[in-house]
């Protein structure tokens, strides 16, 4: 990821304190909305950062708000720039909305320039990986599910609703989970923290197996750094090497372990 920093862009300073945001339960995707200008050179340069230096200035200016409300902005050339940055409350969601998710805003229009390019996709997946890495869960949502809005904008929200992955990913197969005798049988794919995030029925059922033996575990489909602290914890707790993967043996364990039964003391032996 090709991160630049808010001195590299020159923010503003803060106007006044930001609210932590430690966790959440995932990011929202966002655009500019109004019309936005393609960069006329190939590579992200002063176009950009005074694109991002704009926003700022109309988001403290216009709306009288502490800073820019999103956490990380991407343009046209991929480049992710750092706005309130990671673990801060954003205030691009909307009112009692925005401690759920963090937000992350392509630099994309509603005229002008309105298709999402390659590389700005690569650099949203990029966004969305480095929050999850400092708190953020496994939902992508678009601002306007749960707000009135039009935002993303239709080509973007699109994108959100078929996964937001990679524009080059491959199709992954859908993965069917066969249950016997109520013993989900081990589907064949092994499950680990990967870019694109893995996610199908294959991870549902494991977790949901989990959530049924007491563990605390989103039952949302997607593997990702959660999912991989609680399957490290189940294979310390049953004796397994412990490696945050849920390869056959972690998954037939989830159904086939039962914890050691306390033997009863003995009979002191007759005189």
């Amino acid at each position: 990821m090709k991160l630049v920093t808010r001195e590299q862009w020159g923010a503003r300073p803060v106007q006044r304190g930001l609210t932590a945001l430690p966790s959440a339960r995932g990011v929202k995707v966002h655009y500019v909305g109004s019309r936005v200008e393609p960069s006329p050179t190939k590579g992200c340069g002063a176009h950009c950062r005074a694109m991002v230096r704009g926003i700022q200035a109309h988001h403290i200016d216009g709306n009288g708000w502490s800073d820019i409300a999103y956490n990380l902005l991407v343009c046209e050339h991929g480049t992710v720039f750092e706005g309130r940055g990671k673990g801060v409350l954003s205030a691009a969601n909307g009112a009692g909305l925005n401690s759920s998710h963090y937000a992350v805003c392509a630099l994309l229009g509603d005229k002008g320039l309105v298709e999402p390019t390659d590389a700005m996709l690569n650099g949203l997946v990029d966004a969305i990986g480095y929050l999850r890495n400092h708190g953020a869960g496994n939902e992508i949502k678009g601002h306007r599910d749960g707000y009135s809005t039009s935002c993303p904008g239709d080509r973007l929200y699109a994108w959100v609703r078929a996964g937001a992955r990679r524009p080059d990913a491959p199709e992954e197969k859908p993965i069917k989970v066969v249950v016997r005798d109520g013993i989900a049988l081990w589907p064949g794919r092994v499950l680990e923290v990967r870019d694109p995030m893995m996610r199908g029925e294959d991870v549902e059922a494991w977790q949901e197996r989990l959530a049924r033996r007491g563990w605390r575990i989103d039952v949302d489909g997607w593997y990702g750094p959660r999912s991989r602290t609680v399957c490290r914890s189940w294979q310390r707790a049953v004796g397994l090497p412990v490696t945050g993967v849920v390869d056959r043996t972690t998954w037939e364990s989830a159904w086939s372990w039962r914890p050691p039964v306390a033997s009863e003391p003995e009979e002191p032996a007759a005189p």
